[in-house]
């Protein structure tokens, strides 16, 4: 079987723009709080004096101060709750199912993705060139089913719809060793690779790509430090306990892994972002496999698990044409020891921002699984967690296969509806997809069963559609 995920909320993609944050000196004798209060009508003046590298404190939109108040730390804590709904269409399928997905896996039905809720505060000088903050973020959802990390109240919630935390962690910045200083987070963050993030918003479409379904981590927790070079330049290392996992028994095995990598950001008078950044260490299950009374098999390999390494590797470009136009580039690679298979692809994603309240989204993806043990579809709320506790799961796969996938969509801010919405903002994405087998194997639109869990008499295409709605605030 696999070791597989997503994600990321550190990343740009196509049309976002995420600020790196480093440090600088910066004078003791008054609180970065009063300074800005005195200096509030010269606020960038004095952010570009004190802090070039780090925003000066601001009140947040959950407690603002009354007026003529001076700020305190605390009222720079920042709210924010979307709610994404959505829903497939397969009329081909036998099975139920879209394979090659796990969180629009389920066709011809909608649900309720996610209600992602976080509570945060950024990273604000303390003094001297440091500076602090912090996220936390829970979801509940369909999207939960295939996002649990081991540990942190994985199994509250069985059904359909689950609840994980998705983010908690301190971030602190340190004027160390770089002119810009060194960024690091402490705790569960999103995984740091791949272009198309977990929040509902961090992606272009409702559906994912395969790479970003399957070979990148969605979750790890560790310390993650994000070193600033230069103005355009960042080194990133890092050490975590793996994907989807924490400590002790909540760990698919003992030893460390971690990040490695470099980001050159805003080169080419802005327009261009080059991110390489690779996981790396054993990913395999160490608890000795075992089978259930219905034939299905646990996916622990034993202690070889603790020195069978997972090579998995990112590097994506994003470049902006013009205000409306920009083009994204990924190349993802997993070689992963545990299940001898290597998998790898490249998608490419184009954003035209037609209009205003329009934007345009295409996406191409080619993308091999060389033994098939990579793309898996988890039958079940709850087959997901049981691979990674190391319990019977039931499951079906594809054999040695060559995927191909083109994406068509729009993201929709109908201005009727925003125009009314105050600071939130409505989202509504359609999208048509077709995926194919280039090597002529017929994975898709057929189910199987434990006696023979590799589908082969399937269709070789899946042609479906997709549709979210997302309400964010």
């Amino acid at each position: 079987m696999t070791y597989r995920k997503l994600s990321f909320c550190l990343f740009s993609f196509v049309s976002l723009e995420w600020p790196v944050l480093a440090g600088a000196q910066t004078t003791a004798s008054s609180s970065p709080a009063s300074l800005l209060q005195e200096a509030a009508p010269e606020k960038e003046a004095y952010e570009q004096a004190q802090e070039p590298d780090l925003p000066a404190l601001e009140a947040g939109n959950l407690f603002p101060p009354g007026k003529g108040k001076s700020l305190s730390y605390w009222d720079g804590l920042v709210g924010h709750a979307s709610i994404e709904a959505g829903a497939t269409g397969n009329p081909w399928t036998r099975s139920g199912r879209n394979f090659g997905q796990y969180f629009a896996d389920q066709a011809n039905t909608g649900t309720l993705n996610q209600i992602l809720v976080s509570l945060s505060h950024p990273v604000t000088p303390i003094g001297k060139g440091y500076g602090i903050g912090f996220v936390m973020e829970m979801l509940y959802g369909s999207d939960a089913r295939v996002d649990p990390t081991l540990g942190m109240g994985d199994g509250v919630l069985k059904g359909r719809y689950q609840w994980v935390p998705t983010q908690a962690h301190v971030d602190f910045h340190v004027p160390w060793a770089f002119r810009h200083g060194i960024d690091i987070q402490v705790g569960q963050i999103y995984g740091l690779m791949g272009v198309e993030g977990i929040p509902a918003l961090a992606r272009p479409f409702y559906s994912y790509n395969y790479g970003s379904d399957y070979i990148v981590p969605f979750e790890t927790v560790g310390i993650v430090a994000t070193m600033h070079v230069s103005r355009n330049t960042d080194f990133i290392l890092g050490i975590d306990s793996g994907n989807a996992s924490t400590f002790g028994n909540a760990t698919l095995n003992k030893q460390p892994k971690g990040y490695i990598g470099v980001a050159f950001n805003n080169l080419m008078d802005k327009k261009m972002n080059i991110r390489a950044i690779a996981h790396l260490g054993p990913a395999g299950n160490s608890g000795n496999p075992y089978t259930d009374a219905n034939g299905w098999t646990s996916a622990g390999i034993g202690p070889d698990a603790n020195k069978l390494m997972q090579y998995n590797a990112d590097i994506s470009l994003t470049y902006r044409f013009t205000e409306k136009l920009s083009v994204t580039g990924e190349a993802l690679f997993d070689r992963d020891e545990s299940i001898k298979d290597t998998a790898y692809g490249f998608t490419s994603y184009v954003a035209w921002d037609m209009l205003k309240n329009l934007t345009l989204n295409f996406r191409g993806e080619v993308f091999r699984d060389n033994t098939g043990g990579v793309i898996t579809q988890f039958i079940g709320n709850t087959s997901y967690r049981r691979y990674l506790r190391n319990r019977p799961y039931v499951y079906y796969s594809a054999p040695p296969t060559t995927y191909g996938e083109l994406t068509v969509g729009v993201s929709w801010r109908p201005p009727l509806i925003n125009d009314h919405l105050g600071s939130g903002k409505f989202t509504l994405r359609p999208e048509i997809r077709l995926d194919k087998s280039l090597n002529g194997t017929r994975p898709f639109n057929q189910s199987a069963t434990v006696l023979n869990p590799v589908v082969t008499n399937g269709t070789n295409n899946m042609f479906w559609f997709g549709c979210d709605a997302v309400l964010s605030f």
